[in-house]
């Protein structure tokens, strides 16, 4: 034994002996040392990233080697490293001022080869995923509201399926017309259509919230409309979300939070990972499991208000009173859901022969929602002295209330394989692209009066699902030094479908709170293709001036032919430090299978408490035909933007941005309307609305203060108009038969909804501190007035929200190269919405004086208080108050 393990160590020697050589090295900037800079040495494929003195190392054999070094917001630097045989070697890598934010080089925008934004004609945003992450808010979306000013979202209190995929939108011109791109292909939309009263009404939108923030390289938004580049939605603009792609290390990242008033509480671990292998080939995947708990804010209820015959449920005051002692806020819950989500995501790229490559990218989420509908209280007119309430269980009695829930659960996947190749000299890129979005729905703790004791107390009310296939081919080739020729086609197929409800969800009046879909006894699908195609032609006049024009042409299967075009030009001054850029453009935007074949009864909150049953007839349906509703056909717009970009110095620079889009045929859900087919609402061609405003982005950087350097950002959204071309008395094209009976399918709450519930200014300014290992930001968001006009107040009132200023502190500690830690406190000061009313005359004015009149319209908008924080079509900004988030990140390698 000894003899043989002689024998191996013996002809272990030379292994051991192999030459063993060092490197190391600092990284540095015209700032300093460049802390957490990623640094690659190939071949052999080992990585790092700098400490908090930009300093790293490695052990190598002796041999040649190319050293590559990259810092965000610093050009990348390869070096050649040559090592003899046990050499230790010291190097320094100064990395220069690179491209970033106004500067950084997008693809959003453009189909020739992609351009800095300073060079393009076009406002684009970038942000860092960095940027996202540092605002400590819990979803992708909810991190947009407080970094892009164009972009708002905001939980509603209480609408049902609402709560699954909160509404977002562009310059306030709804979800619908921003096109999410994901890696510069078309994301699905999601299956869920926003029916109740609450800002985005009548439309859907691509569930960004499902995207997990850890999988995020970079976002870009493209600030024009881009019908002509990428289709139809591009109105308002495009989002491309850019996915991590080379993995110089690995992630663990856990966080938790909770609210000021111990609820809300969140969990969640990610872990983002990767390889690289060969020149360009990488695999990066990300896993993302969280949970965030309900946070509750429900008001204090007005005993009066509840039992009064008019506003509330005409129930003896006494009764009331003593429920409410034991229940002030009438055990309504409303805030913020329960939510669930599981997240999986992977992108990658093999690289094959010469420039080819083969890419791809893959992801599914699992989100599922705790809602609750309005708690039915015991003198709740639809279920005093019911026996059928004994099924609920043995605490529920006329002595009792009880609460009806809502679940939803989502799920969304989508996928893209490629090809990029050369054709000769042109570049090409030939792509599959698939995604869906799916939606249950369950309803607990209810029951259908209509069916007695025979009642089930748990329904299956049905679903929604939505899924397309997209192929594309994307061609281009720089012909000369300053012309770029691009062309390319893009064929889409979707499905839309409607799951009917169990029997006992919609028969007899259905569930109570939510009734199921009824459909013929087979579920609903409608199915649409289309195909596109364009040309795009990039010209520079001079090494100043640019010109860039495109032509697009669509056919769809359901209603026809689109063509559209976008010019658009820049031109550069005072050594390349100015740019004036300006675009004009036709865009359209075509019905969604959502709006073209939805059909169902919905159970609705009215003024008062009172609810009711309600109706959504398709455009194709008998009944539609009855009114003289005619079929959707597509919106077009007219977009013009112009403005420019300064950058001074390397570390300030300016842009300011106006626009104009003009939106014709717009379609709308309309007013709930009584007809001869019943309380109905339907989807309309209605208006036209002209939105116009302006965008501003300052940003100072590498001010010197102390030991540090301070980093300040202003940004902004001005909304100059919003508004319906010709007014509510000329501007709605109502069905003949609607106009006769005086009614009108665009009402003021309609209008409201759709042009004002979203701030006409926001503004955010952010500092950035940072010393040593740790980094400081405080960000202030200033949200103005939103203006609503709620279904049954007054007609010569409106609610106006007070403009706040919503502040968030974050601080940042680098331990070292492997341990980060953030904390962050979102609305620091614990600001709340606030509202009032408004009047609109002298007779509004007048009526609001009155102090039973402000009593009875308060009562009406808030559900006799239940919702008195942001009444029941929502607010400008979270009702949450402040919120607390830590977070803990280990890198390794």
């Amino acid at each position: 034994m000894k003899k043989h393990l002689l024998s191996f160590l013996v002809m272990a020697l030379p292994l051991l002996a192999v030459a063993q050589s060092s490197l190391s090295g600092k990284v540095v900037s015209n700032s300093g040392a460049v802390a957490s800079a990623s640094v690659s040495v190939s071949p052999g494929g080992k990585s790092t990233i700098t400490d908090e003195n930009g300093k790293f190392s490695f052990s190598l054999e002796s041999g040649s080697y190319k050293v590559t070094v990259s810092s965000v917001g610093l050009t990348t630097k390869t070096v050649n490293v040559t090592l003899g045989a046990n050499q230790s070697k010291d190097i320094t890598v100064e990395l220069a001022e690179g491209v970033t934010d106004i500067q950084e080089v997008v693809v959003v925008g453009t189909r020739t080869a992609p351009r800095s934004s300073t060079n393009s004609p076009l406002p684009v945003d970038v942000f860092q995923s960095s940027d996202i992450t540092s605002t400590g808010q819990v979803s992708f979306d909810k991190a947009l509201q407080y970094r892009v000013p164009s972009f708002n979202t905001v939980q509603t209190p209480v609408n049902d399926a609402t709560s699954l995929l909160d509404p977002y939108e562009i310059r306030n011109m709804g979800p619908s017309r921003t096109l999410i791109l994901i890696n510069g292909k078309r994301k699905n939309m999601s299956s869920l259509l926003y029916v109740q009263t609450s800002p985005g009404r009548g439309e859907t939108g691509a569930d960004i919230s499902a995207i997990p923030t850890e999988a995020i390289k970079s976002v870009e938004i493209l600030r024009d409309g881009a019908s002509a580049q990428y289709g139809s939605d591009a109105i308002a603009g495009v989002m491309n979300i850019v996915l991590k792609d080379k993995a110089e290390y690995g992630t663990v990242t856990i966080n938790s939070g909770i609210t000021h008033e111990g609820d809300g509480e969140s969990y969640g671990v990610s872990l983002n990972n990767g390889k690289q292998f060969g020149k360009n080939g990488f695999l990066n995947y990300t896993v993302s499991l969280s949970q965030v708990d309900l946070a509750n804010r429900p008001g204090k209820v007005d005993a009066r208000a509840d039992a009064d015959d008019n506003i509330g449920f005409g129930a003896p005051l006494a009764t009331v009173q003593s429920f409410l002692s034991k229940h002030p806020d009438g055990g309504n819950i409303n805030g913020s859901p329960k939510t669930t989500a599981a997240k999986f995501l992977v992108n990658g790229s093999v690289p094959l022969e010469g420039d080819e490559s083969f890419y791809f990218n893959a992801a599914y989420v699992y989100k599922k929602v705790n809602s609750y509908a309005n708690y039915r209280t015991p003198y709740w007119k639809s279920r005093a002295s019911n026996p059928l309430l004994v099924l609920l269980g043995p605490n529920v009695g006329l002595t009792e209330g009880y609460v009806p829930t809502f679940e939803g659960t989502m799920s969304d996947y989508n996928a893209t394989v490629g090809f990029k190749s050369k054709l000769g000299s042109w570049n090409s890129d030939a792509s599959f692209t698939t995604g869906g979005n799916s939606i249950d729905f369950d309803v607990r703790n209810t029951v259908n009066y209509g069916l007695g004791m025979a009642s089930p107390i748990e329904f299956k009310p049905g679903g929604f699902a939505f899924n397309h296939i997209v192929g594309n081919l994307d061609i281009n080739k720089q012909v000369a030094s300053n012309l770029s020729v691009a062309f390319g086609t893009e064929f889409r197929a979707e499905e839309f479908t409607m799951r009917r409800g169990d029997t006992a969800s919609y028969v007899r009046g259905g569930a109570n709170s939510f009734p199921g879909f009824q459909l013929d006894n087979k579920d609903l699908r409608s199915t649409r293709f289309n195909i596109g195609f364009y040309g795009d032609l990039s010209y520079d006049l001079s090494k100043d001036f640019l010109v860039n024009a495109t032509l697009r042409s669509e056919n769809y299967s359901d209603f026809g032919k689109a063509f559209v075009w976008k010019v658009s030009s820049r031109y550069k001054l005072m050594d390349d430090k100015l740019t004036l850029r300006a675009s004009a453009s036709t865009g359209f935007r075509a019905p969604s299978l959502h709006q073209t074949s939805l059909q169902l009864s919905q159970a609705s909150f009215l003024p008062g408490g009172a609810i009711v049953i309600e109706g959504i007839i398709n455009n194709g349906s008998a009944q539609a035909k009855a009114l003289g509703v005619e079929k959707l056909r597509a919106e077009k717009s007219d977009n013009i933007t112009f403005g420019f970009g300064l950058k001074a110095n390397k570390d300030l620079s300016v842009t300011v941005d106006y626009y104009s889009i003009k939106v014709k045929d717009r379609i709308v859900l309309g007013s709930k309307l009584n007809t001869s087919v019943g309380r109905v609402s339907f989807f309309t061609n209605g208006i036209t609305t002209q939105t116009t405003g302006f965008d501003f982005v300052l940003t100072q950087r590498n001010i010197a203060l102390g030991r540090g350097k301070l980093s300040a950002n202003l940004a902004g959204n001005v909304t100059l108009s919003n508004e319906l071309v010709g007014g509510l008395t000329g501007g709605v094209k109502n069905p003949a038969a609607i106009a006769a009976t005086g009614q009108s399918i665009f009402d003021a709450t309609q209008e409201a909804l759709l042009l004002s519930s979203r701030p006409a200014t926001k503004v955010i300014f952010g500092l950035d501190y940072k010393v040593g290992k740790v980094n400081f930001n405080l960000n202030n968001t200033y949200f103005g007035k939103t203006t609503f006009h709620q279904d049954g107040i007054n007609q010569n009132l409106n609610t106006e929200f007070i403009p706040k200023i919503v502040t968030d502190l974050g601080v940042n500690i680098n331990f070292n190269k492997k341990v980060n830690f953030a904390f962050n406190i979102n609305n620091l000061l614990n600001v709340m919405p606030e509202w009032k009313f408004v009047g609109l005359n002298s007779a509004g004015t007048t009526y609001i004086a009155n102090a039973n009149n402000l009593w009875e319209q308060t009562n009406l908008l808030t559900f006799n208080g239940r919702y008195s924080n942001v009444t029941y079509d929502g607010s400008h900004f979270s009702q949450l108050g402040t919120l607390y988030q830590a977070t803990l990140t280990f890198k390794f390698y």
